[in-house]
């Protein structure tokens, strides 16, 4: 497995300037031909964020029950902003191979650098979003605190652990279609049961609350409202914390191995 790992590292950084290319040009090409540009990119994840407010805030009047004295948009964007990032790997992340077969069989690219593609032109788009949250926080009145040190290493965990569930996926994905809508399927629980709309503390349900607890959305999306809105340290949630090592660690072997025994087999089948 280290030389899995080894090779996986240096593909990527090897590839790095080409990877940034790539990855600025698929943005580009997303809103060619459009009088608003880079807006495009935003729009539907401001939009989403924004019908969740109004649909939970305004019609349900459930805005009261995250505890805290901010915005109830501001908790929401910081849950929603980081969801749209993860959801975008799961319903892509699995099929990144087919996305840029030519790639495989007309450039030789390295496999473990064209997942990397993608996660580097979802996190340009990620950050865009962090900056318009950073002003709505200002719009609300929501001071940064020191806790917000968080933030630059949960994106950090964000993209490697993304990056190694999409090339873990992407592998078999590329060997197997019902994989590919195995992990499309399954990202609705994993959005209705990470808390990213409601506070998922309030569900004393035994098994609801394992499973957020080993769910990886559960995780960025706490670690971020921990950092800008309730204004406290992950590690006073110690259980998040354990079920994420747990659940990254899981994750980062079982990459090693399915690199290592099925990169033959995803070249031969692309």
């Amino acid at each position: 497995m280290i030389d899995s790992l080894k090779q996986i590292v240096g593909d990527v950084w090897g590839w790095r300037k080409q990877v940034t290319k790539l990855a600025v040009f698929d943005l580009k090409k997303q809103v060619a031909r459009t009088a608003f540009g880079p807006f495009w990119l935003f729009a539907k994840r401001i939009v989403y964020v924004l019908v969740f407010w109004f649909a939970l805030e305004i019609g349900l009047k459930g805005g009261k029950d995250i505890g805290g004295s901010g915005a109830y948009l501001v908790w929401l964007a910081s849950g929603v902003f980081v969801w749209t990032f993860m959801s975008s790997i799961l319903s892509t992340g699995s099929a990144i191979f087919n996305k840029y077969s030519y790639l495989v069989t007309k450039i030789k690219f390295p496999l473990p650098a064209i997942p990397a593609i993608y996660i580097v032109s979802e996190a340009i788009i990620f950050l865009g979003l962090l900056v318009i949250l950073a002003v709505t926080c200002l719009v609300f009145g929501e001071m940064p605190t020191i806790h917000l040190i968080q933030v630059p290493f949960a994106i950090v965990l964000l993209m490697v652990f993304w990056y190694m569930f999409s090339l873990f996926a992407s592998m078999l994905g590329a060997l197997s279609k019902d994989f590919h809508n195995l992990i499309t399927t399954c990202s609705q629980p994993l959005f209705w049961l990470s808390g990213i709309i409601f506070d998922i503390t309030q569900i004393h349900i035994f098994a609801v609350q394992v499973f957020a607890v080993l769910n990886p959305v559960t995780f960025f999306a706490t670690v971020m409202r921990d950092a800008i809105y309730y204004h406290t340290w992950i590690w006073e949630t110690p259980k998040y914390c354990i079920g994420f090592a747990f659940v990254f660690l899981f994750q980062f072997v079982l990459t090693l191995i399915v690199y290592k025994r099925a990169q033959t087999e995803v070249r031969d089948e692309l």
